[in-house]
């Protein structure tokens, strides 16, 4: 589904030249849990950025389907991103003056969808995170565990073939941390998601179906 081929990203700054990323080599079957470890600053966000086309490489190539990426403009890419990606992260980037139904709401009607048909979609998800009773509450009233559920509801709505998650348990209690763990997993075998799961925590990384290690810009096998 998604590959990626000698990725490698070079940030420039100051004259100076600092290289995150050597030649990645990764693929990513539709349906697959993948955790990818690291320490922090070894280039794991960065890696997930260029995967959600939210980032440029500075070389490599970057395929969907066989399509190379790299030649999309910017609204090809917003388009790829609503319809077949979600993003879940460390903090939940909920929209505070919005309720847990209009926030996990929001991408279907990004996408074109009516109001009526997205909030139903986004009951039926917050139903299945566990959150049916807690719809219209915002986020200034839930617990973190309960904000990133909602993030998790959000970030399927558009029923994406890939979810890509930056640290998602980086933020909350061990309790919590593992039942967002066990939450992926689920959605993963009822829905058949893809999920790509980046963290420092190999404890958990270990409960998804294949790890890879980032270590000084390579992906190996820890």
């Amino acid at each position: 589904m998604l590959r990626c081929k000698q990725l490698t990203k070079i940030y420039h700054d100051e004259g100076m030249d600092t290289a995150v990323l050597t030649g990645v080599n990764l693929g990513v079957e539709a349906g697959e849990t993948l955790a990818i470890v690291g320490s922090s600053g070894s280039g794991k966000s960065t890696l997930l950025h260029l995967m959600g086309t939210l980032d440029q490489p500075s070389s490599g190539q970057l395929l969907f389907d066989g399509e190379d990426m790299q030649g999309w403009n910017e609204e090809t890419r917003c388009r790829f991103r609503n319809q077949h990606l979600g993003f879940v992260y460390q903090f939940h980037h909920l929209l505070p003056e919005f309720s847990a139904l209009e926030n996990a709401a929001m991408p279907a009607l990004i996408q074109g969808d009516s109001p009526a048909k997205a909030t139903e979609r986004a009951k039926m998800l917050l139903d299945r995170v566990g959150l049916s009773h807690r719809l219209n509450h915002r986020p200034s009233a839930l617990s973190g565990g309960e904000r990133q559920r909602v993030a998790i509801a959000r970030a399927l709505v558009n029923s994406p073939r890939l979810v890509l998650a930056d640290e998602p348990t980086g933020n909350l209690d061990e309790t919590s941390g593992e039942q967002v763990y066990q939450l992926i997993q689920e959605l993963n075998q009822e829905f058949g998601i893809a999920f790509v799961v980046v963290t420092h925590d190999r404890s958990l990384a270990a409960k998804m179906g294949r790890v890879l290690a980032l270590k000084k810009g390579v992906l190996e096998h820890p």
